[in-house]
């Protein structure tokens, strides 16, 4: 049985994390920085945040070290901004996404 909560609290705190990622100031963090998903434990105590950039997979990779020590910021803002009981600890993992599905759009524009 699906867990509505759990899917509900990680739509949440994806939405969060793109307005908290607009006033992040390390230049490490690219700009054109995207949320892909986010996956949250069941018990709500660790959740996944699956980030992408356009730029591709190594300014992703950079962004994920600038994320991850801004963690505490983020945190912090997350609790105010979701008035949770609990805080769950961020694993941010770069995802290549959006250049592959932007390579694969591009091979069947070729096809055409």
């Amino acid at each position: 049985m699906p867990n509505f909560k759990n899917n509900r609290t990680a739509e949440d705190i994806k939405r969060e994390m793109t307005a908290i990622l607009r006033e992040l100031k390390d230049p490490r963090i690219d700009k054109m920085l995207s949320i892909v998903r986010t996956e949250l434990s069941g018990d709500m105590s660790v959740c996944k945040i699956y980030v992408s950039s356009f730029m591709g997979i190594e300014k992703a990779k950079e962004s994920v070290m600038g994320l991850k020590s801004a963690e505490g910021f983020i945190k912090r803002e997350l609790f105010h901004r979701l008035k949770l009981r609990k805080s769950p600890s961020l694993t941010f993992i770069a995802d290549d996404s959006i250049a592959r599905s932007a390579e694969i759009s591009k091979k069947l524009n070729d096809l055409l």
